[in-house]
């Protein structure tokens, strides 16, 4: 029986190491935390936070926040690939730069280990239910032989190309996302500040041209002042930094792209990075004086504030 391990039990990565039970794998889940190992150990799953114990597994996924755990836990003092280690295969579903997935690939190669960047698209409630979309770079024999396991937590499973493809796939479809979500942040105050009603604005915009995954989806949070259920602005800006760079080294003009960064750019430095994308809106409903949200919709929550992310 292949045995398997799981590193990352944060919002997306619980949901996808439980449907990999659906595999029939031995499994070992690790987290840094003691509290996210619970849910686990009631199922009778391995569960642990040292990683030398997952590290006896030969295919492992991973579901981390940036690049610098991923190397972290990949090539660090106390890695997954140190001395013992019966890791062969790793599928990070991580969201990390291209270079950076380019880069591990390599180094993992040098030790023998097969690297397939998958990262996935979907909100929390696709990874409960198992309908990801993985989009996925590295060697073709490599992903085929791990394509069964991500079935378990991708509905649409894409070889994309070589090592990072599948990270440069997911940074362009991030990249329209925010694009939409700063577009968003920026016209719905305008309506309100003009005299129109938020609540039948948004009707129109979700039921027209104007609508969008982005829109479908903050609109109505928005409206009811919720803006705490999408990835935080904070972790997201790392895709904006990684386009940037792209740009920068491979001289693509992204004019859109650049005006929508300097929203979260600005977002960021007013506080806002706890918060979703949506609220992003309230920057220019700050400038307009304005609220877009339902009449009953409680007051502004307070602010707190966040130091802009730092690039790595």
């Amino acid at each position: 029986m292949t045995k398997i391990g799981f590193v990352g039990l944060g919002q997306m990565g619980k949901h996808m190491a439980l449907n990999l039970l659906k595999s029939g794998a031995e499994m070992t889940v690790c987290a840094t935390r003691r509290s996210s190992l619970a849910l686990f150990e009631k199922r009778g799953i391995r569960a642990t936070t040292d990683l030398s114990e997952v590290a006896q597994s030969e295919i492992v996924f991973l579901s981390l926040p940036n690049g610098d755990v991923v190397r972290d836990v990949l090539l660090g003092e106390q890695s997954l690939t140190g001395f013992g280690s019966s890791v062969r295969v790793v599928v990070d579903t991580s969201t990390i730069a291209h270079a950076r997935a380019v880069e591990l690939a390599e180094e993992l190669e040098a030790r023998g280990i097969e690297l397939v960047d998958a990262p996935v698209s979907g909100m929390e409630a696709r990874a409960a239910d198992g309908t990801l979309t993985a989009m996925c770079g590295g060697k073709r024999s490599t992903f085929e032989r791990v394509r069964p396991y991500l079935a378990c937590i991708a509905s649409k499973i894409l070889y994309m190309g070589p090592s990072g493809s599948g990270q440069l796939t997911k940074l362009i479809n991030q990249l329209l996302f925010d694009i939409n979500a700063a577009a968003l942040a920026e016209i719905l105050p305008m309506s309100v500040k003009l005299g129109l009603d938020p609540e039948q604005v948004g009707e129109v915009v979700n039921s027209g041209t104007g609508r969008s995954y982005a829109s479908e989806f903050f609109i109505p949070r928005i409206l009811d002042d919720s803006f705490s259920e999408g990835y935080s602005m904070a972790n997201a800006y790392k895709d904006l930094v990684s386009a940037a760079e792209i740009g920068s080294r491979r001289c693509i003009p992204m004019p859109v792209l650049n005006a929508a960064t300097a929203t979260y750019q600005m977002a960021l430095l007013r506080g806002h990075g706890n918060g979703d994308k949506g609220s992003m809106i309230r920057l220019f409903e700050e400038l307009l004086d304005v609220r877009y949200r339902h009449p009953q919709a409680p007051e502004e929550h307070a602010i707190s504030l966040t130091a802009p992310p730092a690039v790595q």
